[in-house]
């Protein structure tokens, strides 16, 4: 899913890359999301949502899963990690039971030393990830993230930063040859990521709280209660602590 250089994202401290989402698309190879990786034995979260904790290598947070889902939305804080590493947070339609293709939008954070860089990014997987321009951010600012598809081939990426007034879009369209959505996921996610075909090192983020979380199923908005919940374990050790808030907060807290 998501491809980004780390060397490059150390370049900029506390703004977001500024690669033109209209420039031509380049791999970012040595970073790599993956889709949902179970552990434990589990294949997938299953067909029915789930009030219970499943685990993951890399996504911690929460999933709906049914169909007919066109939209997901929700708003979070940038964190400010304390210790040396990365991490993502985002929102996305597919990636757990369907896995032909994810519709995405979110941030990267990497904590280097003394600094902390963070960038926006889009995506349509199996293509690369690609930054926004347009946009800038830090820690503490507020943002909403939108993933809105308005076929099985097509839809638009919204990140609105609330603290700056700054509001970037990606609009996708005929995505069939890459990969169509099936439509059966709905999610709200925290990750760690490859880099170089490996783990990078997961940083202490603190908390991330998604508000107002929803998504549309079949023309209907909905919250998240009843969504199955991820928590990121690595080497018989669980890394964080996902739950549901409500009807409309997900939040995942590093343990």
């Amino acid at each position: 899913m998501k491809f980004t250089t780390l060397a490059n994202a150390l370049l900029l401290a506390g703004t977001a890359a500024a690669a033109p989402g209209t420039a031509m698309r380049r791999a970012r190879a040595a970073r790599q999301s993956k889709p949902m990786n179970p552990v434990d034995g589990i294949t997938a979260l299953g067909v029915t949502n789930n009030s219970h904790v499943e685990y993951s290598t890399n996504w911690a947070g929460a999933v709906l899963i049914g169909t007919g889902y066109t939209s997901v939305t929700g708003t979070f804080t940038v964190p400010s990690p304390t210790t040396a590493g990365s991490g993502s947070a985002w929102v996305g339609i597919d990636g757990d039971t369907c896995g032909t293709a994810i519709l995405q939008t979110g941030i990267d954070w990497t904590r280097s030393g003394s600094k902390t860089t963070y960038d926006a990014w889009y995506e349509w997987y199996p293509d690369y990830a690609y930054d926004f321009s347009g946009i800038s951010l830090a820690a503490g600012n507020v943002v909403t993230v939108t993933v809105t598809a308005s076929s099985k081939s097509g839809g638009t990426a919204v990140i609105k930063n609330t603290s700056t007034g700054q509001t970037v879009t990606h609009t996708f369209s005929n995505e069939a040859s890459l990969g169509s959505l099936c439509e059966y996921n709905a999610e709200w996610i925290v990750e760690d990521f490859e880099s170089g075909g490996s783990m990078v090192t997961f940083a202490n983020f603190g908390t991330v709280s998604f508000t107002g979380a929803s998504a549309v199923k079949s023309g209907t908005t909905v919250g998240v209660t009843g969504a199955s919940i991820l928590d990121i374990k690595q080497s018989s050790t669980v890394l964080t602590d996902c739950s549901l808030s409500g009807s409309s907060g997900v939040t995942c807290k590093y343990v």
